[in-house]
């Protein structure tokens, strides 16, 4: 979903097309609006922006300087110039910038459309991957990438021991060819593609090849970037700014991380049919612990995502750096990977990696203590799943979970942990279906209790810690509906008990339902109702 933000300070003007686009592209735009320039600024701090439409001459901050910052916080939005000035000075500077648009007032709403719609176009296109192709860059395929690539590698595994010596780490990360400052601190994302169930190795090799074009080709404005991308989907990226910005705002550069992994989720979901999620680090690590905040975020996806859920992730959480990237939890590769299915939800993977380890369980060659050693690796593994969702009562009596000695064979104790295995993901997807219906309902009350206040898209994801587009999806795909239509239905509603009550003022009866304009109310009511708010409540005096 693509993010609009109108701006201007005459208060009819902005309210009319505010309107507009809300109705017309509820799917496609998330219309925000600010009648100052440095009302928009607040609005740029909290999130993403793909266009801004602004009034050129506005008292404090112009529309062209609140371009220039535009440019500077997120260099791929584009503007639209809206004004009632005509004078060749104004027009020739917004001609001058890239990715801009001028309009007249005077050519009315219907031109302010069609360009508006033009420029929905041009942004879907710009994301098309011919385009994200060219801009990428062939070294991505060069044996210095598979070096650096096994350079984070090492790094991940242990950031402690790598970054404990400043001078020599700096001069490996030159030798590496990494463009990363060993003196800045990094900012953190993990991430995980969801590959068709049906596709094979090379299928799946050709998707991450185009995929990572595309998220190199929205992170190369403003980053300094290296990771790793395995052929199961799961990636770790090191991220800086590429250039210090003498005016960015408190956190900044997160907030850019999480506009750009939005478009990145949209463009592989689009162009490829891939489903991406991210946890991204709200805050940067000191190098020598980017071990445990990596192995965090990824923790995080598998707890907080299950199936094929399209997410970004912010991680509050700022790791204890005093412990030097140390991590007491060194499973068996073979139970993280069982634990990072059980988590996700992906029951066929899981079984599939289960009776590999099974087999080796019953192997006739294998140690009696390495036999031990894997059932229990399990047996914890389940145990804690029950205890952390909750499932005690509804699992039923699990004690010979625990105790291998009440299994009469290793054959029996695999099939045990095999049925437990079955029961957890059929409660967990009960579970999981009852949650999303609680926070739905969470949502809808907040809505309903507050439809004075602010009700866009930002400010409900903030309240609910939830990324904007995430939310949106996750309403839609759980409700049924669009948030924006609930919002409005509800805003209907109460607007109709209020004038059916007859003592409050239209001009109040719009201010209680969240419109700080009459004329913008009287619009929305009757365009909903085919009256008049007053033609409405008349009426009901009448019968």
């Amino acid at each position: 979903m693509l993010r609009l933000l109108i701006v201007d300070d005459e208060e009819i003007i902005t309210d009319g097309l505010y309107e507009v686009f809300r109705m017309r592209m509820p799917d496609r735009l998330d219309v925000c609006k600010a009648y100052s320039g440095k009302e928009a600024l607040e609005w740029l701090k909290r999130t993403r922006f793909d266009i801004v439409m602004t009034d050129i001459s506005m008292p404090g901050m112009s529309g062209l300087e609140l371009s220039e910052e535009i440019q500077l916080y997120w260099p791929r939005c584009r503007i639209v110039f809206l004004t009632g000035y005509s004078e060749f000075d104004y027009a020739y500077k917004a001609i001058q910038m890239p990715r801009a648009r001028y309009l007249l007032k005077t050519e009315g709403f219907g031109k302010v459309i069609e360009v508006i719609e033009e420029v929905v176009a041009e942004v879907d296109e710009s994301s098309q991957i011919g385009s994200l192709v060219e801009l990428s860059r062939e070294q991505l395929y060069a044996l210095e990438v598979m070096e650096q690539a096994e350079f984070i590698r090492h790094l991940l595994q242990d950031s402690g021991t790598h970054a404990s010596d400043r001078e020599a780490f700096a001069a490996e990360l030159r030798k590496a060819g990494l463009k990363l400052d060993p003196q800045q601190q990094v900012y953190v994302v993990a991430g995980q593609l969801a590959y068709p169930d049906d596709s094979g190795y090379s299928v799946r090799s050709g998707l991450l090849r185009t995929a990572e074009r595309i998220w190199d080709s929205f992170l190369a404005e403003q980053s300094r970037r290296a990771g790793i991308v395995e052929k199961q989907g799961e990636l770790v990226w090191l991220l800086q700014p590429a250039v210090p910005l003498e005016r960015q705002f408190d956190g900044y550069f997160a907030r850019y991380l999480e506009g750009m992994l939005e478009l990145i989720q949209e463009a592989c979901q689009k162009q490829l049919g891939l489903t991406a999620a991210f946890a991204l680090g709200g805050s940067p690590s000191e190098w020598r612990s980017v071990t445990p905040q990596a192995a965090r975020l990824r923790q995080l996806l598998q707890v907080k995502l299950s199936g094929r859920m399209a997410a970004v992730l912010i991680d509050r959480f700022e790791p204890d750096e005093a412990d030097g990237g140390k991590d007491d939890l060194k499973l068996p590769q073979r139970t993280e990977l069982l634990a990072a299915h059980l988590e996700a939800g992906r029951r066929e993977l899981f079984f599939e990696a289960f009776h590999e380890l099974a087999d080796g369980l019953l192997d006739a060659q294998i140690q009696v203590e390495r036999a031990v050693e894997g059932y229990y690796s399990v047996a914890l593994l389940l145990h804690a799943a029950i205890q952390r969702w909750g499932l005690g009562r509804d699992i039923g009596d699990c004690r010979k979970l625990l105790r291998l000695d009440e299994h009469a064979s290793m054959k029996e104790a695999a099939a045990y942990l095999r049925e437990l295995a079955g029961r957890l993901f059929e409660l967990k997807h009960r579970s999981e279906i009852a949650r999303a219906s609680s926070v739905i309902d969470r949502i809808c009350r907040y809505i309903e209790t507050h439809l004075e206040e602010d009700l866009s898209l930002v400010r409900l994801a903030e309240i609910n810690y939830f990324n904007p587009s995430y939310l949106s999806r996750f309403f839609k795909q759980e409700s049924g509906m669009n948030l924006s239509e609930y919002i409005d239905g509800c805003r209907l509603k109460k607007a109709k008990e209020l004038l059916r009550n007859g003592e409050l003022k239209i001009r109040e009866v719009a201010g209680s339902v969240g419109y700080e304009a009459a004329h913008s109310f009287t619009r929305f009511f009757k365009k909903s109702t085919g009256l008049t708010p007053q033609e409405y409540r008349d009426s009901l005096q009448a019968r």
